[in-house]
């Protein structure tokens, strides 16, 4: 790698580092009840806390911050893998149809067993993201199955397939919601646009084991994804076995995917976005553009719910409403750019 290459990496990705943290900052010390940067550091470090300081950040705002970041990391570095295994700079995992089956998991639990299981602690808390989780997993393994042609996975049957599969389970999740009482309706939808005002400590532990898992092998394969670039002849004929790596990339951010989704539900267009402005800031190589993806999603989710919880306050809206305010306009900026 070049030494100036090398050199604006580390400029962007410490730059992407550091607007993050500046974004937590602002996300922990305002909101409808100010603090200070002191009372933040006393309230972490347990210095004279007060037990109003303590609620908010521990309770509240932190869990929220922590989410935010977990989910718009997992959704950045995998909408790159999707988008160098397809070779299509329009792929988005939203659009493979596994937020749709995470989210026709989550209205099934809803419909039929929350009240069966609440007040049951930690289960109680879990079974939602775990419910999510395995309609995600499920849902990608039929859509693989309805991609799989001639021996082998056929990246823009995967896209076509996922399309479809997205348009039918989302029709599925509305019928189902439409059959619950008020409150759980209510629940459901703000679940299905996108949202994290549920976070707690327990979603947290739900999926940081399977990020912390997946994002490595991820980051290993990156030489591999930057060989698939190059067509999949191209790589069978550099020594790649094609089918297995397409196959591992596509299980881990199927995976982090899932997990992801199960706890903030359908936020989408992170994982368009992220890839296209990593790219564009240090070159097409994915041992680069997989770290700066992933804080570049951070940066995207903190913010856009620290906007969804404060400029309409008291009126909260979807984080995922927000990230598609902004992310509507980037696709159809992206169609015309593709087109040209």
């Amino acid at each position: 790698m070049p030494k100036a290459s090398t050199g604006r990496f580390w400029a962007v990705l410490l730059a992407s580092m550091g607007a993050t943290l500046v974004a937590i900052y602002v996300s922990l010390t305002n909101g409808v009840f100010d603090l200070t940067v002191t009372d933040v550091i006393k309230t972490l470090l347990g210095i004279d806390p007060e037990p109003a300081h303590e609620l908010i950040i521990f309770d509240f705002r932190l869990p929220r911050i922590v989410i935010a970041a977990l989910v718009g990391f997992g959704l950045g570095v995998a909408g790159a893998v999707i988008q160098g295994i397809t070779r299509n700079g329009l792929a988005d995992p939203g659009i493979l149809g596994i937020n749709a089956g995470a989210g026709v998991a989550i209205v099934v639990f809803m419909f039929f067993f929350e009240e069966k299981i609440a007040g049951s602690g930690w289960m109680s808390a879990l079974a939602m993201p775990l419910f999510g989780w395995i309609g995600g997993l499920a849902t990608a393994a039929l859509i693989y199955l309805f991609s799989w042609r001639n021996g082998g996975l056929d990246p823009q049957r995967l896209i076509l397939v996922g399309i479809a599969a997205g348009s039918g389970l989302g029709a599925l999740s509305l019928y189902l919601s439409l059959k619950m009482n008020p409150q759980d309706f209510e629940m459901a939808t703000i679940w299905l646009t996108g949202s994290i005002w549920n976070a707690n400590w327990k979603y947290i532990v739900s999926i940081l084991p399977l990020l912390v898992v997946l994002v490595p092998v991820i980051l290993s394969k990156s030489s591999v994804l930057d060989l698939f670039q190059l067509g999949e002849e191209t790589a069978k004929g550099l020594g790649v076995s094609t089918e297995k790596e397409k196959n591992v990339l596509l299980l881990c951010s199927i995976g982090i995917v899932s997990a992801c989704v199960s706890v903030s539900g359908n936020i989408g267009f992170v994982g368009l976005m992220a890839p296209h402005i990593a790219k564009r800031l240090v070159g097409i190589r994915h041992s680069r553009v997989l770290p700066v993806c992933g804080t570049l999603g951070m940066l995207l989710v903190i913010v856009s719910d620290f906007v969804a919880k404060n400029v309409f306050s008291p009126v909260e809206l979807s984080v995922g409403i927000v990230i598609s305010i902004i992310g509507v306009p980037y696709f159809v900026y992206l169609l015309f750019v593709t087109k040209a």
